[in-house]
């Protein structure tokens, strides 16, 4: 009965809203809300910000595309100087065009590789010689840049796992230490872009979630580190936004599932068989034609870690059925919620 319960489909669950806690006026309260449609609930409300934020500099990596790209866009609309860092500016991106098309003096589109140090160092002069007063420092940075990948422990191979944590993980790591001097100067913030899936893991998804939780991991003892200092750190936790932010496509599954197939080695292909294996691919199929398009909740959450008085330690943008398998499995015993998620 309990499972049938958590895992109805979200057109069967009623409209709620569950009075948690939010920020107002010195308190804290907040408005839990969830809908009947598979919407990304609104877990917070967002109201106290520092002004004025004209003056203030953000770099944000991973703006080719998908949450970078909106969020380059939006914290320009909101009045801040930014640097939108590209993976792609280099080889003319449609994502780096449209953003240079708005000819902005406080937009300006990076090359920024962040496995690369010489490309990180080359950021650092850029963003340093652009500031009024580099001695202020740099007001904020959003380590959003990430790959992802699937594939079963022994369908992966070493070099996947490596790649995967390098962007991921390393980049990450790579990116803050570079900014910190500038970042703390300005007493300044610190957003790094997780997942639910470094929170709890998934079959199949092990090079992903590695690295997520290392950022979890990284984020609290900065967070730590950081706190006497001034500078605030905070983690935002997207659920799943694949839809929107196009990381897989059929083709590119496909792309993946073939490629790993043919380097699997012949014990492990023997061992498990093709039909195994084409339905743990069909699964993945079905799970990336899922989530939500409206990238809107991300935003907001990164949008309020760099204006708000008092960030929040985790943000949490993702539907209700995500948000209470979060919670199931990293509070309740791990028996408990492997009989409800995982066998």
């Amino acid at each position: 009965m309990l499972t049938a319960r958590l895992f109805r489909p979200l057109s069967q669950l009623p409209g709620k809203t569950l009075s948690l806690c939010d920020r107002e006026k010195g308190t804290r309260r907040m408005q839990l809300l969830y809908s009947a449609s598979p919407v990304p609930v609104s877990l917070r409300t967002y109201s106290d910000e520092v002004n004025p934020v004209g003056s203030k500099a953000v770099l944000v990596t991973g703006c080719d595309s998908g949450f970078g790209f909106s969020l380059a866009k939006h914290l320009h609309s909101r009045g801040f100087l930014v640097f939108a860092g590209c993976l792609m500016k280099d080889k003319g991106n449609d994502g780096v065009k449209e953003l240079d098309s708005l000819k902005s003096d406080r937009l300006r589109t990076v090359q920024l590789n962040v496995c690369k140090s010489e490309e990180v160092d080359k950021v650092v002069e850029i963003v340093r010689s652009s500031l009024e007063d580099p001695e202020k420092g740099m007001w904020g940075l959003v380590n959003n840049a990430g790959i992802s990948t699937f594939g079963e422990v022994e369908f992966t191979s070493m070099e996947t796992y490596k790649e995967v944590a390098e962007v991921n993980l390393w980049g990450t790591v790579r990116m803050t230490k570079s900014f910190l001097p500038l970042i703390r100067r300005a007493k300044g913030r610190i957003v790094n872009i997780s997942s639910m899936l470094g929170r709890m893991a998934n079959p199949a998804r092990s090079p992903y979630c590695i690295t997520k939780f290392g950022v979890e991991a990284f984020s609290d003892c900065l967070r730590y580190e950081m706190y006497p200092l001034g500078v605030k750190v905070s983690v935002v936790e997207p659920g799943n936004f694949i839809a929107a932010t196009s990381l897989y496509s059929p083709e590119r599954i496909q792309a993946i599932a073939n490629k790993m197939w043919e380097e699997l080695p012949e014990v492990v292909r023997k061992d498990y068989g093709r039909k195994y294996f084409d339905e743990k691919i069909a699964k993945m199929e079905t799970y990336c034609n899922s989530g939500s398009t409206d990238t809107s909740p991300v935003i907001k959450a990164v949008t309020h870690a760099l204006t708000s008085a008092t960030p929040y330690t985790r943000y949490h943008p993702m539907d209700y059925y995500w948000w209470l398998r979060m919670q199931i499995m990293t509070h309740l015993p791990g028996a408990v919620s492997d009989r409800i998620y995982i066998h």
